[in-house]
């Protein structure tokens, strides 16, 4: 083991040595090992990342200690962390913890120590962000829909002439706005960050970080920058909001629509669950920034995507999950469900399976791309 790495990495070298070493002949996947110690794959796979490796705690260390501290003879049977051991058994499993617990002590210390060396930076920088956190001094633009003409002419304060009137009451997707705008604000304090609507946009907000919200309905920056960008998510438009619609995608070659979900209360369509889209990409007009979509069928689909990495509760395991499933990628998106109760809707949760309703890439394999412009 190469100890110049850091104790972090040697760590992380030898938890997947463990997994792929221990049992000569036997394939033990990451989501084998995770089911086993009932932990999560993104979990498994922050321990044995080399990038940027997590120390696990003592008492997950004890639990690879006894799970490999047996010899597996039945190459079918399931893998299960086991509950008894053999005298031979704990003898290695209290050898082995012994090994995993000097480099996890190691590992902690150095980081103690790296943490004491650095400038207290607290008061200027603040101790969220995650995926929304961008570098100083470069501006943030996010770019909301307007509401249509009609619209307007069925809400109260929208008459610019009028006494009470309220400016934004202009925008789509208003509480999206208001919470993404806050959270990046906050994330942000040496950045300058502002919103518009596409009418309102200027040359050098092309090319700044950019952020959509709303879909192909009626952001008509978001229509054109998914018609220049290779992307197997297609927003299907919708002419009328009486017809059917949704979020046709790309699996494995064959295309399929996936629509949010309604029903009928007297006599009124009713929302139980929208479909959210967050994408991911460097600037196809400055590659040095980014842009990134959140998009709904719905405005709550929008909200959704938004609050998945925003929400106190929820934006730290959706943000390492991005982090961990599309490791070193720049180019990444998911296709969520977003549920509504009471008229209230829940911030979905990326670990959980069913939650996610499509990711791309779908594969390591597949080369991490940058989506120029199309012609």
């Amino acid at each position: 083991m190469n100890t110049a790495e850091g104790p972090a990495i040697e760590l992380a070298r030898r938890l997947r040595s463990l997994r792929e070493r221990t049992w000569s002949g036997q394939r033990l996947t990451q989501g084998d090992l995770a089911k086993a110690l009932d932990a999560s794959v993104p979990l498994i796979s922050s321990w044995e990342s080399t990038k940027n490796p997590k120390v696990p705690p003592l008492a997950r260390l004890e639990d690879y200690a006894r799970f490999f501290a047996v010899e597996r003879k039945d190459k079918d049977a399931p893998y299960e962390l086991p509950t008894r051991l053999t005298d031979e058994e704990q003898t290695r499993a209290d050898e082995l913890l012994e090994e995993l617990a000097a480099l996890s002590n190691a590992a902690r210390a150095d980081i103690a120590r790296s943490n004491a060396a650095q400038p207290d930076r607290s008061a200027a920088e603040p101790p969220f962000g995650g995926i929304w956190r961008f570098e100083a001094n470069q501006d943030v633009t996010i770019v909301a829909s307007e509401l249509p003409a009609d619209y307007l002419e069925r809400m109260p304060y929208t008459d610019a002439q009028a006494p009470d009137y309220v400016d934004l009451y202009r925008y789509a997707d208003l509480d999206a706005l208001m919470e993404l705008f806050a959270h990046i604000r906050a994330a942000n304090p040496r950045n300058k960050v502002r919103f518009c609507t596409p009418a309102e946009m200027r040359t050098d907000d092309l090319t700044s970080h950019l952020v959509l919200l709303g879909g192909t309905d009626w952001n008509r920056v978001t229509k054109e920058l998914l018609r220049r960008l290779d992307l197997p998510v297609h927003q299907m438009s919708r002419n009328t909001e009486d017809e059917p619609a949704g979020f046709e995608v790309l699996d494995g070659g064959e295309r399929r629509l996936i629509t949010p979900v309604l029903r009928s209360i007297g006599g009124r369509d009713v929302l139980d669950a929208d479909v959210g889209h967050f994408y991911r990409a460097p600037n196809p007009y400055n590659a040095k920034r980014t842009v990134t979509i959140c998009n709904g069928q719905y405005q709550r689909g929008t909200y959704g995507a938004v609050r998945a990495l925003t929400d106190s509760k929820f934006r730290d395991r959706n943000d390492e999950y991005l982090r961990t499933r599309f490791a070193g990628r720049t180019t990444f998106s998911v296709v969520s469900r977003v549920y509504v109760v009471n008229h209230k809707v829940i911030t979905p949760d990326w670990t959980d399976p069913e939650t996610r309703l499509h990711e791309w890439p779908l594969h390591d394999s597949e080369p991490d791309r940058a989506h120029p412009p199309k012609a």
